[in-house]
């Protein structure tokens, strides 16, 4: 990775995200010389599986996914990430050579850089600020042990509705176009292609979801149909 950075200083980095303070509360002084920062564009990959880690950042501005890319092409989203979050403390952590996975910035996105060994050492010191990248590690997994049986336990139909109603109510909508192509919803549900345009089929089929222009759309009285389907489902499963 290039170390060419933004020119922002950590300073002015840190008037823009004042949450960063309380992480860098008792950093050594010496890593006031040793950082960079650098911005992402939207749909950038920060790093690439099995690539060799040298460093460790602090994804201040922008939000980004953990994507897991296999042999055969297929691509599938692990988690997607707000900030403050990090770049490869789980590698770091586990005393692993390289990354286990893909990030892909979804909007712009500013990324504090430390080397590696820099980080090793600061966290040696600065149990408070073990602690912080510690719990944000056991977030994410309590996080992804706690959805990761809905997959297995429900119907396609549930997992699309539920990614649909979830999508609109985090753009603040109570209708509209899911601007996601089939591949964004394979990767993000975690479901086949084939299964999703079978899935899609249905779902049209009984009036839930429409489509303008290829894209998904839901009306206001489709995403209540939505909900009071997902409801009774979760309902159904207890």
């Amino acid at each position: 990775m290039s170390k060419e950075g933004t020119g922002m200083t950590l300073e002015e980095l840190c008037a823009r995200v004042p949450e960063l303070n309380n992480y860098l509360k008792f950093m050594p002084q010496e890593l006031n010389e040793r950082y960079w920062i650098h911005t992402y564009p939207e749909g950038t990959i920060i790093h690439q599986k099995d690539e060799l880690l040298e460093y460790f950042g602090i994804v201040c501005e922008g939000s980004h996914r953990v994507i897991n890319e296999f042999e055969n092409g297929n691509v599938y989203m692990i988690e997607r990430n707000d900030p403050i979050d990090f770049v490869g403390e789980v590698t770091i952590l586990a005393e692993k050579e390289r990354t286990s996975v893909t990030i892909e910035t979804l909007t712009e996105c500013t990324v504090l850089y430390f080397s590696r060994k820099d980080f090793e050492n600061w966290i040696a010191h600065d149990i408070h600020f073990l602690r912080l990248v510690s719990r944000k590690v056991a977030y994410k997994l309590y996080r992804s042990s706690y959805n990761r049986g809905s997959k297995l336990f429900y119907p396609p139909q549930y997992l699309l509705l539920d990614y649909l109603v979830k999508y609109l109510n985090e753009v603040k909508k109570q209708s509209g176009i899911i601007p996601k192509t089939r591949q964004q919803l394979y990767e993000e549900i975690g479901i086949s292609v084939k299964t999703l345009n079978r899935t899609i089929q249905k779902l049209k089929a009984e009036e839930l979801v429409s489509t303008v222009k290829g894209k998904l759309y839901l009306s206001t009285e489709q995403v209540q149909a939505a909900r009071d389907y997902l409801e009774e489902k979760r309902h159904m499963s207890k």
